[in-house]
């Protein structure tokens, strides 16, 4: 099942549902994108920040790095509001892999699906695992990654055994 997204506000691990996919706004990854990311990182690799040398590359330009086109992913899953506010830790990211590259230009959207909820051991809190597809303009799959996030759970005295 997808939906559209929207914001979702007191969510808990109970609320998701394995299978439900969301899909996130899009966003437009710009040259300025690019620049920061290398600004704020020290990556100045010129695949990313020069044109000429990206240029004579089979990418026949510039591209974004892949932990930015990672970051702006996890920024539009949460501008979303499919997490809500269930979140309360990163656990790990079991796997990230870069399919195409992003131009600038190019606009990405994340489709976001749940695939794993464990209860755990301790009753205030359960993981999640969910896979993200990120897709540009032509819903090019650029990007996969997994995460694995810890979410809280309802207090005992509200949950609804089903």
């Amino acid at each position: 099942m997808t939906q559209a997204a929207t914001v979702l506000g007191g969510k808990t691990f109970e609320d998701f549902v394995v299978g439900e996919t969301v899909v996130s706004p899009g966003r437009t990854i710009e040259a300025a994108d690019i620049n920061l990311f290398a600004g704020l990182t020290g990556d100045f690799y010129p695949l990313h920040v020069d044109e000429v040398v990206a240029g004579a590359t089979r990418f026949g330009g510039r591209i974004a790095h892949g932990p930015l086109t990672f970051s702006i992913a996890v920024g539009l899953v949460g501008l979303s509001g499919f997490l809500g506010d269930a979140i309360v830790a990163l656990l790990e990211v079991e796997s990230i892999k870069a399919l195409k590259p992003v131009h600038p230009g190019d606009t990405v959207r994340v489709h976001v699906s749940t695939v794993a909820c464990e209860e755990g051991r301790n009753p205030r809190y359960g993981t999640l695992r969910f896979d993200y597809s990120v897709r540009n303009q032509k819903d090019d799959e650029v990007m996969t990654v997994t995460m694995v996030m810890l979410a809280r759970r309802r207090e005992e005295e509200n949950r609804v055994d089903g």
